[in-house]
């Protein structure tokens, strides 16, 4: 008769909301989400659309060059604009097309996005028209360098450095690029997807919260 040899099974971490078995620790118990990207969007795009990009493209000559794809998804329309022209195509929205007000930027990491790992998303409204669209640019996470629009939209001088903290994109031209809410020696970016879940001791006032893997499982 053969050897029967057992093996005991690997106990794994247990962590928040007592997850176990999947080696995340953050709850979400091995969630996976996959990513698709949006291609060009078909005219006609419906809503006031057209009548944007229709402006747009009349009164910016390089249009095809600057804007790489425009998207409509969600009732929103999305301008994917090239980094290096991202200030003159804000200009003519600003000055031409009347959008007077960006109302901040926001960033977004995508890890599988190889060569435009890093994003930058400018919501903006223009009062005259009654209408609102998007702008997006994307940067490689080797180099993620984007233009200041701080001298065409000065509220986004506080967005910028919280995008800059967050994410590590660097906008360049910015008058005063530095942390905001992370201390200035902070390593890394905390809202990146590669950034470390846990593991960091905060401190509130003398009390010290674990890392996920090492709380009470509450069941």
């Amino acid at each position: 008769m053969s050897d029967i040899v057992k093996s005991t099974p690997k106990v794994a971490d247990h962590g928040a909301f007592g997850v176990s078995g999947t080696g995340d620790t953050s709850g979400y118990g091995g969630l996976v989400r996959k990513s698709s990207q949006i291609g060009s969007s078909e005219r006609p795009f419906g809503s006031y659309f057209d009548e944007v990009v229709d402006d747009l493209e009349r009164a910016y000559p390089s249009f095809s060059d600057a804007i790489e794809k425009v998207i409509v998804d969600r009732g929103e329309l999305t301008l994917h604009v090239k980094s290096s022209r991202l200030s003159e195509v804000a200009l003519i929205l600003r000055d031409e097309l009347k959008f007077e007000m960006c109302m901040g930027v926001s960033g977004a990491h995508y890890p599988a996005e190889t060569g435009r790992e890093l994003h930058a998303l400018y919501p903006l409204l223009s009062l005259t028209r009654n209408q609102r669209i998007r702008l997006e640019v994307s940067v490689p996470d080797s180099n993620p360098h984007i233009p200041s629009l701080v001298e065409i939209w000065a509220s986004n001088n506080w967005q910028e450095r919280e995008t800059f903290d967050m994410f590590g994109i660097i906008f360049d031209g910015h008058p005063a690029l530095t942390r905001i809410m992370m201390p200035d020696d902070w390593p890394g970016h905390p809202q990146r997807k590669d950034y470390p879940l846990g593991g960091i001791p905060v401190e509130y006032k003398g009390a010290t919260v674990p890392p996920p893997n090492e709380r009470r499982s509450y069941r």
